[in-house]
């Protein structure tokens, strides 16, 4: 699914979905329901056409699906350093280089020496 466009991505969506609703089992008016949609909304989404993401949203909810979409977009704070950083008591923080103004460098061409 990597490369499809976003007519592939819909048409892969709409095509999962109504797989997982016929084996729920629920037929589209009693999904249409169950998500607080309209039948159209409905028969619109399993063709693969655009429809509203709160749509999109409560025909996932409805098939309980929802859950899915902590993979979708993973929640950042969920990460393995952020509890690493909960436990030492330190969170990381962006540090600059100290310049050394003690050296008294100064420029010298290749062929000084």
């Amino acid at each position: 699914m990597k490369y499809l466009f976003v007519n592939g991505i819909l048409s892969e969506l709409a095509k999962r979905a109504k797989d997982y609703r016929l084996a729920y089992p629920l037929t589209q008016k009693e999904l249409a329901d169950k998500a607080g949609v309209s039948l159209r909304s409905v028969q619109k989404f399993e063709k693969g056409l655009d429809v509203q993401l709160d749509i999109f949203i409560k025909i996932m909810m409805a098939l309980d699906l929802a859950d899915n979409f902590n993979i979708l977009i993973p929640d950042m704070t969920d990460r393995p350093s952020t509890y690493l950083a909960r436990q030492n008591g330190t969170e990381r923080k962006r540090v600059r280089k100290k310049n050394d103004k003690t050296s008294n460098r100064t420029f010298k061409w290749g062929d000084e020496q």
